[in-house]
């Protein structure tokens, strides 16, 4: 018998074994970055409030029957940064903060459960919202003390001869030796690029291995992350897009691979948090549209699809009530784009209209855009604040910045809700649970102990069995 065979034999053996017992043949993993127990209550919250009622409107994924609060300190700090906590959430080892893939002596590398599903004849998709070489989804398949060690976590993903991965971009793509960049890299190393949802369609029928990035103009304004959901435009990649993608082209794979373990990683509202923007509640409404994909998939293959919800810490320090016993989330409903796009939007006008960018123009930008003093009620102080950073704007005196912060420190203002700070807090994470093996994820537990919950309910060998 041909070695081949053998292995499509093996893998039938596999496959017939884990319909027996119930295991997971499919594993989807979505990550919220900065995805604390407030951000999804607000995102709820604020869906009720749109309906004109005290209460919640369920999104698709806190409404999974098994859900669990998670602890998430790292190795060496009370604090864990994206690095650490990716690297526990997929090789189930806390490290220290700002290292991939090793544990904390920075040096000894750790497996994690994209290689185990590898190892167990399973496809495997890598995805995110943001660079490719970011820590979340680096933590799957690098092994770097450093996180901004992005040139170098990037040339590691070829090695990795994982199925699919999706992303924005490389940040760092040129190779700082003068050799072959990490496109070149990727080609040689099998790999088909695709820029942009369509162009995926074109070349996933030939493509031995796919990575899936944003157009090429796209990353030419920006190539560390896919747009916020309220800046994009219809031909932008959206994280819809990458999920559908993935599950395609890994399925694809089942002729020669068991089942399939897929990582999705809604990378920005991590991001949103860190800039106190109250835009973090449509990147996670857009994660659970996502994830509603997923759950369609699932509906389809219910006796053996595992979907597991987590995070990877909270940011923010987000608090949903500043001081009266009231909130006002319909204020946000107002905002049109987020602080990135509203800081280029400002510098944009102050070009083109000079002196006659006058505060009267501005109020009427922000009218449009956000809502003040229409829809969204302000005092006497809040305009006089938004004025004055405008007026610093247009004469030199500060960037655009100052007025994005005062802007967004209405919205939240207006919405009461209240930001800790612009980092990470040790706060509960969520982690929410449906399919096979789902009821493992119930009760209070460490990150470290989701990966292998997972193993378990597919039936994939970790190195933390005896």
């Amino acid at each position: 018998m041909t070695k081949r065979f053998l292995s499509t034999l093996s893998i039938l053996l596999v496959a017939l074994v884990a319909l027996a017992e119930g295991r997971a043949k499919y594993v989807f993993y979505f990550i919220g970055d900065g995805m604390g127990v407030n951000q999804v209550n607000a995102a709820e919250t604020y869906l009720g409030a749109l309906e004109g009622r005290i209460g919640i409107q369920e999104l698709c994924f806190p409404s999974f029957p098994y859900f669990g609060l998670i602890n998430t300190q790292s190795a060496t700090n009370g604090v864990t940064d994206s690095a650490a906590g990716g690297t526990a959430l997929a090789s189930g080892n806390k490290t220290k903060n700002g290292a991939l893939g090793v544990l904390k002596d920075l040096t000894t590398p750790v497996t994690c459960i994209a290689h185990w599903a590898k190892d167990a004849g399973a496809a495997v998709g890598v995805s995110t919202s943001v660079s490719i070489d970011h820590a979340t989804p680096a933590a799957f398949y690098s092994h770097v003390p450093k996180r901004s060690m992005a040139y170098e976590i990037g040339s590691q993903l070829p090695g990795s001869g994982f199925d699919f991965f999706a992303a924005s971009d490389f940040v760092k793509p040129n190779n700082p030796d003068g050799g072959p960049d990490l496109y070149a890299q990727a080609t040689t190393g099998g790999y088909t690029i695709a820029r942009g949802y369509k162009d995926y369609q074109k070349k996933a029928k030939k493509a031995d291995k796919m990575i899936l990035f944003q157009t090429e103009e796209a990353s030419k304004i920006d190539n560390s992350c896919i747009p916020y959901a309220l800046d994009r435009t219809k031909d932008d990649l959206t994280l819809q897009d990458i999920t559908r993608a993935g599950i395609n082209f890994l399925m694809k794979k089942q002729g020669l691979r068991d089942g399939f373990f897929f990582m999705v990683e809604g990378g920005k509202i991590d991001w949103a948090c860190h800039a106190n923007d109250p835009t973090f509640i449509s990147e996670l409404i857009d994660m659970d549209n996502a994830i509603k994909i997923a759950y369609e998939f699932y509906q389809q293959h219910p006796d053996e699809t595992l979907i597991v919800v987590s995070a990877d810490h909270e940011t923010g320090g987000l608090v949903l009530g500043r001081g009266a016993y009231e909130l006002n989330l319909k204020a946000v409903s107002y905002q049109r784009m987020s602080m990135v796009k509203l800081d280029r939007e400002l510098k944009a006008k102050k070009e083109k209209l000079g002196d006659k960018f006058t505060w009267d123009e501005a109020k009427k930008f922000l009218t449009e855009n956000f809502g003040f003093w229409d829809g969204v009620k302000l005092d006497e102080d809040q305009t006089k604040r938004l004025e004055s950073s405008f007026n610093e704007f247009k004469e030199g005196k500060a960037d655009a910045g100052r007025l994005c912060s005062t802007v967004k420190h209405v919205i939240s203002e207006a919405a009461m809700i209240g930001w800790q700070s612009g980092g990470h807090s040790n706060g509960y994470v969520p982690a929410f649970a449906i399919g096979v093996g789902a009821e493992q994820f119930h009760g209070r537990f460490d990150n470290t102990e989701i990966c292998k919950k997972m193993a378990k309910a597919a039936g994939w060998k970790t190195p933390f069995e005896n």
